[in-house]
């Protein structure tokens, strides 16, 4: 095993040093709310851990969120009220999963924008520093900045099927509130550059089945070029939390200055492998997902597509992670995959 930490083994592949043993590791938020797993066992492996941490503060003087907790014979359940002088939103969970949207109508729009209005805007680097002093040499922290409107919009506040409608239908209520938080989204970034953070990342949660490739390229990549503009000179690196399907725009991801692209999943979740992925995107820091499938295979074949995935992805600028669940048989498979990685030195 190499004498360096996974944090100095990370450091250097981001910095395009040839990768010699790589860096295996887990989302913070996994460790936090997984108590079944040994991590202390697993990070005695070897395995990594990334952390995320938030960046900017936001005033909002014309919305009050408050959150309610309910235990019923089918688990916890969370009510979250937003409520504004204009009219009040409403979601609710079960445990971790959303089963109601905050936006529910056209009219809800406004009441979104609403809580929007003046909103004003903080840069507080205070949690990050406690989480690369937790982290130490066993990761890194990436400041998290959120997703772009447009996906924000789709995947937290109407859902998939509402914002389809609205969007197909070019409601302007949903179009002027895009605008509204891009503006926003600006701003962030505006001073995200004097963040002590070296690594930002987006969590676009991205597959472009849920899209197609015009709107993408009609309201993301205006405002993706927009951000590089902004960060240009900071010496930032700007990560994308792309977990889906992108052959379709994998051209448009080419000539956006992305320094990697977080959670890149082969078939069959994504679709495109990793060897592909490196022919597209040369230069780009790719932070590998392991598809799920692979865990339930015989441990040499596990060992056998993590070692390929390895080599595909390499000689430089790649890491491999757990970001979308932890694997099953996480006992034996996570060790098996540490191992694996070890081997190809």
């Amino acid at each position: 095993m190499s004498d360096l930490s996974a944090r100095e083994r990370l450091n250097r592949a981001v910095a395009g040093k040839p990768v010699t043993q790589p860096v295996f590791a887990v989302y913070d938020w996994f460790v936090n709310n997984r108590p079944h797993v040994d991590w202390a066992r697993l990070f005695s492996c070897g395995l990594g851990q990334i952390n995320h941490a938030d960046i900017i503060a936001y005033g909002r003087p014309h919305v009050e969120i408050t959150e309610t907790w309910t235990e019923t014979p089918q688990g916890s359940r969370r009510d979250v009220h937003w409520i504004t002088d204009r009219g009040a939103l409403h979601e609710w969970y079960w445990g971790e999963w959303r089963q109601e949207y905050l936006i529910k109508s056209d009219a809800d729009y406004a009441i979104m924008a609403r809580a929007w209005a003046d909103v004003a805007v903080t840069l507080t680097d205070e949690a990050f520093v406690a989480s690369e002093a937790a982290v130490g040499d066993n990761g890194i922290t990436v400041a998290q900045l959120d997703r772009t409107p447009f996906q924000k919009i789709q995947i937290d506040y109407a859902g998939l099927e509402r914002f389809s409608i609205d969007l197909a239908e070019q409601s302007p209520q949903l179009l002027a509130l895009i605008e509204q938080m891009n503006a926003i989204k600006l701003t962030e970034f505006q001073l995200a550059r004097k963040s002590r953070a070296q690594h930002l990342k987006l969590w676009e949660n991205l597959s472009i089945e849920t899209m197609g490739p015009h709107h993408y390229r009609r309201q993301l990549v205006p405002l993706y070029t927009e951000i590089f503009d902004l960060l240009d000179g900071a010496g930032k690196r700007l990560q994308v939390h792309y977990d889906g399907k992108l052959r379709v725009i994998a051209r448009d991801i080419q000539g956006l200055p992305f320094d990697g692209l977080d959670s890149l999943t082969p078939p069959p979740e994504g679709d495109l492998t990793t060897a592909e992925a490196r022919r597209l995107w040369p230069g780009k820091f790719l932070w590998c997902h392991p598809s799920l499938t692979w865990y339930s295979l015989p441990l040499d074949g596990l060992a056998r597509r993590v070692q390929e995935m390895a080599a595909s992805a390499g000689p430089t600028r790649y890491c491999l992670m757990i970001s979308e669940d932890i694997p099953p048989a996480w006992e034996i498979t996570i060790p098996a995959v540490l191992d694996a990685l070890g081997a190809t030195e």
